[in-house]
């Protein structure tokens, strides 16, 4: 069952992270932190920094250096306008195949 859900939250896990830095700016640790609160305790911390610099790049996110009180400055990351309109996608997407996926396993069309 863990390999299962490891290989369906690849495809979703953008949308998981976008819908955290809905509710407030994190950088990397906090998003992962939240994750594993939130039942995703699997998931590696460099998981999470690979899918944040793949979102950065597409322009998904704003990121904002901050001094940390040990090392370099920390990279937080807010969700923009873009990411806005990626995440409503994502929650439309996610709604139309749970509901086509519940149609499936209740025995086929309505």
């Amino acid at each position: 069952m863990a390999n299962l859900m490891t290989e369906m939250l690849k495809g979703t896990l953008e949308g998981i992270v976008l819908q955290i830095l809905s509710g407030q700016p994190a950088y990397g640790y906090e998003i992962t932190a939240r994750l594993r609160a939130n039942g995703f305790t699997d998931i590696a911390e460099g998981t999470i920094y690979a899918l944040l610099i793949r979102i950065e790049k597409r322009g998904l996110v704003d990121v904002d250096k901050r001094p940390s009180e040990k090392g370099p400055p920390r990279k937080v990351y807010s969700l923009n306008a873009l990411g806005q309109d990626y995440l409503n996608e994502f929650w439309r997407t996610w709604s139309f195949l749970a509901e086509h996926l519940d149609q499936l396993r209740n025995g086929g069309s309505r």
